[in-house]
């Protein structure tokens, strides 16, 4: 008698569990059909995708889930329209809150520190991947997805198709975390105008050479020159040489972990991260997992020649080719601000911001014809004096789903699904055309983009390109992120608002970072907080013992203003095609 009725609960179970099935599959095909086109996947395949999707999710019906991540479109429509078809599919009501960057990643630190669950997944940018691999307070998502997880992980999820998983990837060789918006930082420039004979003309008869795509940061200043004092007004519009930065807030500080150093040449060779010296100037050891130093008395980078130059420049530049005011705007302020049309370049883009910059002429986007095709476009970053050929060449932002050991397991399972459903090919086209971050190579080849790729400025070219691997995060020599980036910005600030030179600032920064490295070496001395991996900090030394030695920091160039160097951007495009 016992087994019959524990067949017909499970026979009632199993009922009750197909019918909401069947109404989630109505609402799926109304998705599919309404919103989630064009696809890499046929209908059908979409539909048997989320039919995966709606069983997976039978035992979190009715659950409400809380996610964090960074205001940028993508999010935006993450937030307002696929929770909204997430839920509507699924039963799993998911609360997408959007703040700023420093806003996460002090969120993520707050629940690490102290085990409380405020969020159930984070997007958070794999800048942090060797915080997670070293701290071990975040899923470890190879784990997972082969055990406790492997009942929620989709079978079509496909890793292998995405193009950032080598940047969410410990020492290890396990997954911490899984894509979600992925954006380079490069050059832009007004194409239109560079195309201009007069211009051009103008430009070789001062500089000697073609005014073009710029190899090199004496090219950059040459060029910022030229637009800003020279050309000075276009069509009775005050035009800039150059765009920027520099409020003191947390994003400043990203400003320059992003690559900024390495782009002026601080670092040693060796990619995605320079071996043994990082794009922040932080030590570590081929084959070691402790970090040594920041300080050039310690090894490290820093406060080199190299790293002062680039924060001299920024200061210079800011100052004297920006438009008024730029010194004040914040990162959100200072990337769409270039829609207005005064600006000839921009040295340090963010293609998170493309879909600004393809608004149409009526939305107040003076970047674009009538017709909305661009009248700019996207290059490779030049280089710095100090920079070498193997160095990192710029930076990429990955931010990626992560989830916390603190989150409760049906909590995270449930916020899982939600993170491969945004992710999921089913889904990704629509968004990456909305957002234009991508992260399936799959979907950046999808014949839409093809269409699509001449209004987008060069974006889909690079992306399709082998150099798309060439920028790359925060690597695995930074041992906790939050502690340490948010103490970059305080003293870059000091630059900007005149309270230090370029060179005190990054005697402070690096002193601040490496007495904060030493307070993770003695925690993870005496308590293994670290995992074994936490910084062993090098004895100071005499700079001199470091500076220009092999695998060492630098010395300073004579001549940091080499002969600027152009190339044409039609030639450039050209070599990505190949």
């Amino acid at each position: 008698m016992k087994k019959i009725l524990m067949a017909s609960a499970a026979a009632v179970a199993l009922n009750a569990a197909a019918f909401p099935a069947f109404a989630g599959m109505e609402e799926a095909e109304k998705w599919i059909n309404e919103e989630f086109q064009p696809s890499v996947l046929s209908m059908d395949e979409q539909k048997a995708e989320m039919e995966w999707f709606i069983n997976a999710a039978q035992p979190f019906q009715g659950m409400e889930i809380n996610v964090l991540s960074e205001g940028i479109p993508t999010h935006d429509y993450e937030s307002k329209t696929l929770t909204k078809a997430f839920e509507e599919i699924t039963g799993i009501k998911v609360n997408h809150q959007i703040l700023g960057e420093g806003e996460v990643v002090q969120a993520v630190q707050t629940q690490m520190q102290t085990g409380r669950n405020l969020y159930d997944a984070y997007v958070n940018d794999s800048d942090l991947i060797g915080t997670h691999s070293r701290l071990q307070l975040a899923y470890n998502l190879t784990d997972w997805m082969a055990g406790e997880g492997s009942d929620v992980t989709s079978p079509t999820l496909d890793l292998e198709d995405f193009m950032g998983t080598q940047f969410t990837t410990g020492p290890d060789g396990d997954l911490y975390q899984l894509p979600d918006q992925q954006f380079a930082n490069l050059y832009w420039f007004r194409k239109d105008w560079f195309d201009r004979e007069d211009l051009k003309s103008a430009f070789k008869e001062k500089y000697g050479y073609e005014l073009g795509v710029p190899v090199n940061w004496s090219a950059y200043e040459d060029i910022a020159e030229f637009f800003s004092n020279d050309v000075k007004e276009i069509d009775g519009t005050r035009i800039y040489g150059h765009m920027d930065y520099g409020k003191r807030a947390p994003d400043l500080g990203w400003r320059m972990t992003d690559a900024w150093l390495s782009m002026a040449g601080t670092g040693s060779q060796g990619e995605p991260n320079g071996i043994p010296i990082d794009e922040w100037g932080i030590r570590m050891e081929e084959g070691s997992c402790n970090p040594a130093g920041a300080s050039v008395s310690r090894g490290g980078e820093t406060n080199g020649p190299a790293s002062v130059y680039a924060i001299r420049k920024w200061d210079e530049w800011l100052r004297n080719y920006a438009p008024p005011g730029a010194a004040d705007y914040d990162f959100y302020q200072s990337l769409p601000a270039l829609s207005q049309g005064n600006v000839a370049q921009q040295i340090f883009w963010y293609t998170a911001f493309t879909a600004d910059m393809v608004a149409p002429k009526s939305a107040g986007n003076n970047t674009v014809d009538d017709e909305g095709n661009p009248l700019w476009r996207m290059a490779p970053s030049p280089h710095g004096p100090y920079w070498e050929e193997g160095q990192k060449v710029g930076y990429q932002d990955v931010g990626s789903w992560t989830i916390l050991k603190s989150t409760p397991v049906d909590r995270a399972k449930a916020a899982w699904l939600y993170a491969q459903f945004v992710t999921s090919k089913t889904v990704d086209t629509k968004k990456s055309h909305v957002g234009l971050t991508f992260i399936r190579d799959s979907t950046v080849r999808h014949e839409s983009f093809t269409e699509r790729a001449p209004k987008l400025g060069g974006l889909v070219e690079f992306y399709r390109s082998p150099d798309r691997v060439r920028w790359s995060p925060t690597g695995i020599n930074v041992p906790d992120y939050p502690k340490l980036a948010q103490i970059w910005w305080q003293q870059i600030g000091d630059v900007n608002s005149g309270a230090f030179t370029p060179q005190e600032a990054m005697d402070r920064l690096a002193e601040e970072m490496d007495i904060t490295m030493a307070r993770m070496q003695r925690a993870d001395e005496a308590g293994n907080v670290y995992g074994g991996c936490g910084p062993r900090l090098n004895e100071p030394k005499d700079p001199s013992e470091w500076l220009g030695k092999p695998d060492g920091p630098k010395a300073k160039l004579d001549n940091e203003k080499p002969q600027g160097e152009t190339v044409n951007y039609d030639d450039l495009v050209a070599r990505w095609n190949q």
